[in-house]
């Protein structure tokens, strides 16, 4: 009886230290940024006419209803390099996953050898010289390796982590590459419009000139004025190429972005001279969504994660390791191998410790202070998002209402230029102030062109900062 109780004791013991973890078990600390109580609050602005407190959408794009830049989107997600490179990441963190999750457990080995030799003879303590023999020793040998201590779950929660944060980094690369595609067709388009809208008033301008020079030699006008006008439209022409640079520069980074060289552009890309537009208020959702989205948080959040495993695998190293094994073979002359004299086997615990010197402890306080390191890039990412999408949906606002005033503007100009042309039709006012009605009203337009790319592009980095479109459609 005494045996038996002696014997459940040892298994509740031995039960005891199998269920040992060393390291701390991983939470996201209650003092983290993440669960600040202004964290999670709703975004500034998400209750004005320009966005709404609604779910960010996926695919944000298609907000903007054109069917080319949703193939552009479609083909950079499929081609772009650097999308590629994050799924070789991802591949290859996966298989170091792998690798930790089969590390201890059952493992085996085979070996053999043939040679030819001189044994020493005093190695045997015979004091003559052994015979010159061939010799061979073959065996197998497998074991099992206990985790008494979690060192290798540590190291299988840490590797996991790891993954997890590339799979993060990767949806990081996603959103940044399709916002680039879209600032890049955006860019694109508009520069085609800005163009439209610069030829127009240089062709007035031109128009300007030539009713000046026809003043100048009915003797109603004078040198000077020729000249000035001249300067004004050498002025406006100098800005043409300028539209022209920015329209390639885009299509360059368009080709770049979706795997394609310049010319395998589809030809859609390079006519269009349309500034796309979102005809609705943007979803924005709130902080703890946005808290939620966003993959560089997730990322950061899961280093943290792994930083803390990684205590554990340091503190495990302070203690022993423990593994159960057997080997059978046999060891002896090449001629004699397989009868009874060569033969060999064993079986039994085997247990390694190192013990705890040669900065080991000091490698589990190192793995702590990155653990810190961690929780203190964590905070920073989660500041910085609240700052990128608090400072994105400030300059959305503030780009929205400038575009709508200069609209007003753009009215007043229309207004005035109609007064004036239909006096001059009714012979009330002269040819050359018909025509710096229309050179107003077409500077106006200008403006309006140049504020409204600004919006749209507003609405890009507003969309990149809430961190939509890394999830599959």
């Amino acid at each position: 009886m005494k045996q038996l109780l002696c014997k459940a004791g040892l298994a509740s013991l031995l039960l005891a230290v199998v269920a040992c973890t060393v390291g701390p078990n991983y939470e996201v600390p209650k003092d983290a940024m993440i669960n600040a109580p202004g964290a999670a609050g709703s975004l500034t602005d998400a209750n004005g006419q320009e966005v709404t407190v609604g779910t960010v959408p996926s695919n944000w794009w298609h907000l903007y209803d054109d069917p080319v830049l949703d193939g552009l989107v479609r083909d950079a997600l499929h081609s772009n390099t650097d999308l590629r490179v994050a799924a070789s990441n991802l591949a290859r963190a996966s298989f170091v996953t792998e690798e930790a999750q089969e590390a201890g457990g059952l493992s085996g080995k085979a070996s053999g050898a043939l040679a030819r030799a001189q044994e020493s003879g005093e190695a045997f303590l015979l004091p003559e010289k052994v015979p010159v023999a061939n010799e061979g020793d073959f065996g197998i040998s497998v074991s099992y390796q206990f985790d008494l201590f979690g060192t290798l779950k540590r190291g299988v929660e840490s590797a996991g982590a790891d993954q997890q944060a590339v799979q993060a980094a990767g949806d990081v690369a996603r959103i940044t590459v399709v916002a680039d595609v879209v600032r890049s067709y955006v860019e694109n388009c508009a520069a085609g419009e800005e163009q439209q809208v610069a030829q127009h008033s240089l062709d007035l301008q031109d128009e300007s000139l030539a009713l000046t020079k026809r003043l100048r030699d009915a003797g109603r006008s004078n040198e000077p004025d020729v000249t000035r006008s001249r300067a004004q439209a050498a002025t406006l022409r100098a800005d043409m190429p300028r539209f022209t640079a920015r329209k390639r520069a885009a299509l360059y980074r368009l080709a770049m972005l979706t795997g394609r060289t310049p010319n395998d552009l589809p030809p859609a890309v390079g006519a269009c001279n349309k500034t796309p537009r979102i005809a609705q208020p943007i979803p924005v959702g709130d902080g703890a969504a946005l808290l939620k989205r966003r993959p560089d948080i997730r990322q950061a959040e899961r280093k943290l994660a792994s930083a803390t495993a990684r205590v554990g695998v340091a503190t495990g190293s302070l203690y022993p390791t423990v593994s159960i094994g057997a080997s059978v073979g046999a060891t002896g002359v090449a001629e004699d191998l397989g009868t009874a004299p060569t033969q060999r086997w064993n079986v039994g615990p085997m247990i390694t410790w190192v013990f705890p010197a040669n900065g080991a402890r000091a490698r589990v306080r190192a793995a702590e202070a990155t653990t810190s390191l961690a929780l203190a890039q964590f905070d920073g990412v989660v500041l910085n998002a609240l700052r990128e999408t608090e400072s994105s949906l400030a300059s959305y606002a503030g780009d929205l209402a400038r575009a709508a005033a200069l609209k007003d503007a753009q009215q007043l100009a229309r207004r005035s230029a109609d007064e004036t042309h239909r006096f001059y039709l009714a012979g009330r006012q002269s040819s050359l102030a018909d025509l710096d009605g229309m050179r107003t009203l077409s500077s106006a337009d200008s403006q309006v062109a140049a504020a409204e790319t600004q919006v749209t592009l507003d609405q890009v980095n507003l969309f990149l900062a809430l961190g939509g479109g890394w999830e599959s459609e």
